[in-house]
C-alpha cells in the first residue's frame, strides 16, 4: 500500500525504527496489531478494509482524510454494495483501529453512516436423523472433525486448532484454547468418539515420530510460547490433532512449519455431504454446532450449562435455540391436529 505515516507529528516515537526509516501503512498496521496479540485473521480482515478504504478514495493518505470520508465509505458499503450489517461492522472496526492505534486519532461519532440492517434470522437447525445422514457421507479425518463439531459443539476453527494436550479422553472433555473472544472453555466429547479418536492418536503418534527421525520442521506456535520454550514445536503434547499435510512459512516469523488441516477442506467436504444425503437446507460446518446445542435443549439441559459448553458471553446469544427447538411454534399445538 503506497504511502507512510513517518511524518506525521501525531504519531508516536515508538512508531519509527531506530534508523528513522519511514514506515509504509500497511507495515504500521501490522506491527499495531500484533503488539496487541490480536489475532491473524483480525489483522487480514483490518488490512482488506483499510486497503479498500484507501482505495475507494483515490489512494489518497487517510491523514488527509477524515471521518466524513469514513463515513463515506461505510455508506458506499451499505448503499451500493449492499453489504451485511456484520460486513460494515468489520470495516468500521478496522477504520477506527487505523485511526486511533495507527494514526493516532479518534474519530468523531460517525452518526451520518448509512447502516445496513441486520436482518433477524434463525439458525439452520437439522434434525438427529438428517445429522446422522450428513455424517455417514464423511469420511475419515472430515468425519471426525465432523463428529467433534456436532458432539461437543466446536467452532470448524477450534476443532481444527486442538492439539494433543488438549484432549482429556478419560474424563471425556477437551479443553477449547483462545476461542472466539480470546477465552478457553471446556466442553463434552461424545463417548462415540472415544474410541476412533484412540485410534487416530495412536497413528498420529506414529506419524509424529517418523516426523521427528528426519528431522522435520514443528507445529506453528503462538509467538510468544515458541520464543519462551524453542523445543515445544517438536513436542507431541503441542501437535495439532489434525496436522497439515504439507508444511508452510508461519506468517508471523518466516520459519517453515507444519499447521492444521485447512478448514476450506473440511467445508467442501461438508458441503458435499449434505448435497449426497439429500439435505435442501444450506447446511455447513457451522450447522453442526447449532445442531449440538438445539437437539441439547430438547433432552432437557439448561441454559446455563448449554451457554458454558457453547463459549457465549451473553445467554441471550443462547437463547435464540429455544426458538428453533423440535416443538413446533413455541411449543403450540395446530388446531388442526385437533381430533
Amino acid at each position: 500500500m503506497r504511502g507512510t505515516v513517518s511524518d506525521n507529528p501525531r504519531i508516536p516515537p515508538g512508531m519509527l525504527s531506530d534508523t528513522d526509516k519511514p514506515k509504509t501503512l500497511r507495515e504500521a498496521v501490522r506491527e499495531q496489531i500484533r503488539v496487541r496479540h490480536l489475532s491473524l485473521r483480525t489483522e487480514h480482515a483490518y488490512q482488506h478494509w483499510i486497503r479498500r478504504f484507501v482505495t475507494y478514495h483515490g489512494r489518497r493518505s487517510p491523514r488527509d482524510l477524515g471521518a466524513a470520508e469514513v463515513e463515506q465509505f461505510l455508506t458506499h458499503l451499505a448503499v451500493e454494495r449492499k453489504v451485511s450489517a456484520a460486513t460494515q461492522n468489520q470495516a468500521l472496526q478496522g477504520l477506527l483501529f487505523l485511526y486511533r492505534h495507527v494514526l493516532g486519532v479518534d474519530l468523531p461519532w460517525l452518526g451520518n453512516v448509512v447502516r445496513a440492517r441486520r436482518p433477524q434470522r434463525l439458525p439452520v437447525v437439522l434434525s438427529r436423523a438428517e445429522v446422522a445422514a450428513v455424517l455417514a457421507n464423511l469420511e475419515g479425518i472430515c468425519w471426525l472433525v465432523g463428529g467433534l463439531l456436532y458432539g461437543s459443539g466446536l467452532r470448524v476453527t477450534e476443532a481444527l486448532r486442538l492439539r494433543v494436550k488438549d484432549l482429556a479422553l478419560d474424563r471425556g472433555e477437551l479443553i477449547v484454547r483462545d476461542g472466539k473472544g480470546a477465552k478457553d472453555r471446556v466442553t463434552v466429547i461424545a463417548q462415540r468418539l472415544i474410541v476412533p479418536l484412540q485410534g487416530h492418536l495412536a497413528r498420529l503418534r506414529d506419524w509424529h515420530n517418523e516426523e521427528r527421525r528426519q528431522g522435520r520442521p514443528g507445529v506453528s506456535l503462538p509467538a510468544a510460547l515458541a520464543r519462551k520454550y524453542p523445543n515445544a514445536a517438536a513436542q507431541w503434547g503441542w501437535q495439532y490433532l489434525f496436522p497439515s499435510a504439507t508444511l508452510c512459512r508461519d506468517p508471523l516469523d518466516g520459519r517453515l512449519v507444519r499447521h492444521h488441516l485447512h478448514d476450506k477442506a473440511v467445508q467442501r467436504a461438508m458441503q458435499s455431504a449434505v448435497r449426497r444425503a439429500g439435505i435442501t437446507q444450506p447446511a455447513s460446518c457451522h450447522t453442526l454446532r447449532h445442531c449440538f446445542a438445539t437437539h441439547l435443549l430438547e433432552q432437557g439441559y439448561d441454559i446455563r450449562t448449554l451457554q458454558e459448553l457453547l463459549g457465549h458471553a451473553d445467554v441471550k446469544t443462547t437463547m435464540i435455540y429455544t426458538h428453533v427447538m423440535n416443538k413446533g411454534a413455541r411449543g403450540v399445538r395446530s388446531p388442526l391436529d385437533r381430533e
